[in-house]
């Protein structure tokens, strides 16, 4: 058998090293298009911040790692892929043949069409190289501008801070992280890094990127030696042209993350999969997915079967200190109810979403004990009972209600 991967990030090593496993006399093969051992695109913040090396970015410590489980890790990128043949084109003109083929591309920087953004001064954070040219440029007291305050944004940001950057964040959205949070914790985290130093501009577009930094709808000018984009991701779908494979936002999968195309699968950021929270399919752009969607995919790529539960919309952020959360449904349902806690002297905050008796999603900010008891009754689909009423009167509770309604007896 012939197992061939297309990307080597979390999803497409996990998928690796799981087929291995499972199949010890296959061939396994990783294509990567980066020339740089398999790594972790979010070790790169960790990395700006001097917590790590570069070599602390690997996704495996060993170099010889993948050579002793006799996975072959290839360099190249691929141009198309022939599924009649069940034969990969690489942009060399070299051809890989497969029996099963992953695509696990992951994505991409989204680049908003702003004039100015393919100037000198202007770079993503995104890979190893982005970083290193970061590093060199993002030094203590020079300006930096941020364009995004996304989750990936959010990230970068705090390593930025933490090298002693004039630092500027420009967000499009009326608050911080928009998809992540509501006003109230989207605030809490602005003003928090306002308190740390950083200037941020919410509810405003950028007009232009200029030699000396950004100019802002409405005249507004925010000085930049050295301006870092981090406007959302799109999945990477290129090689997929010709193909047959069915795609939307990313490539369609079932359960068993089959394509609609035979022999060919996909897992992690590039993957259209099954949402637990609502039921329908969704990209979900972050580590956690691709880890689970990586060695699921293999179980089912090596003859066995395994159905997939869905992924829960979840992200965990760090910023300068401040903990904040977002699991599942955290904007709450048609018809649901609700309840909060806001202490914005403390920079605390706590919305619990419910539909029925169960805890569908949630937001967090400075409460960071109750981070895996969230997660735990929204993935469990916990039926809370009279928990949920003690819960809208007091949502702190929340270590109390996952122990009284999860036990085994």
């Amino acid at each position: 058998m012939q197992y061939l991967i297309i990307g080597a990030g979390p999803a497409g090593v996990n998928a690796a090293e799981a087929l291995r496993r499972l199949d010890p006399d296959a061939s396994v093969r990783i294509v990567g298009d980066e020339p740089e051992p398999p790594y972790s695109r979010m070790a790169i913040p960790y990395l700006l911040m001097e917590r790590v090396d570069e070599h602390g970015t690997h996704l495996r410590e060993q170099a010889d790692h993948f050579a002793d489980r006799g996975i072959i890790v290839t360099q190249g990128r691929v141009a198309s892929i022939d599924p009649a043949a069940h034969q990969v084109t690489l942009h060399d003109g070299s051809r890989l043949g497969y029996d099963r083929l992953l695509i696990a591309t992951g994505s991409s920087p989204a680049s908003p069409p702003i004039p100015g953004i393919d100037g000198p001064n202007v770079s993503s954070c995104w890979t190893l190289a982005d970083a290193r040219a970061i590093a060199a440029r993002a030094v203590s007291g020079s300006k930096v501008a941020l364009i995004g305050a996304g989750f990936i944004g959010s990230i970068i940001l705090e390593a930025l801070a933490m090298r002693g950057v004039q630092l500027s964040v420009i967000e499009q959205g009326e608050r911080m992280v928009p998809r992540m949070m509501g006003p109230q914790a989207g605030g809490l985290l602005q003003r928090w890094c306002e308190s740390h130093g950083v200037a941020v501009h919410t509810g405003v577009s950028v007009e232009a990127i200029e030699a000396k930094g950004v100019r802002l709808a409405g005249g507004r000018f925010v000085e930049a030696d050295l301006v870092i984009t981090a406007t959302g991701v799109r999945p990477n779908l290129g090689l997929l042209e010709g193909s047959g494979v069915k795609v939307e936002q990313g490539v369609l999968i079932d359960r068993h993350f089959r394509t609609n195309v035979a022999d060919i699968y996909a897992a992690g950021d590039v993957a259209q999969g099954l949402d637990f929270c609502t039921g329908s399919y969704a990209v979900h752009a972050i580590q956690p997915t691709a880890t689970d969607h990586g060695y699921l995919a293999a179980v089912n790529m090596s003859g066995r079967v395994a159905e997939y539960e869905g992924s829960v919309n979840m992200n965990v952020l760090d910023t300068l200190g401040l903990l904040s959360c977002s699991f599942g449904r955290w904007e709450g349902v048609d018809g649901g109810e609700h309840a909060e806690l806001y202490s914005p002297d403390d920079y605390r905050y706590l919305s619990l979403q419910f539909e029925g008796d169960r805890l569908i999603g949630a937001n967090a900010v400075g409460l960071f004990q109750h981070v895996g008891v969230l997660r735990g009754l929204i993935q469990r689909r916990t039926a809370l009972g009279e928990w949920k009423d003690r819960l809208m009167r007091d949502p702190t509770r929340l270590m109390e209600a996952y122990m009284a309604t999860t036990q085994v007896i």
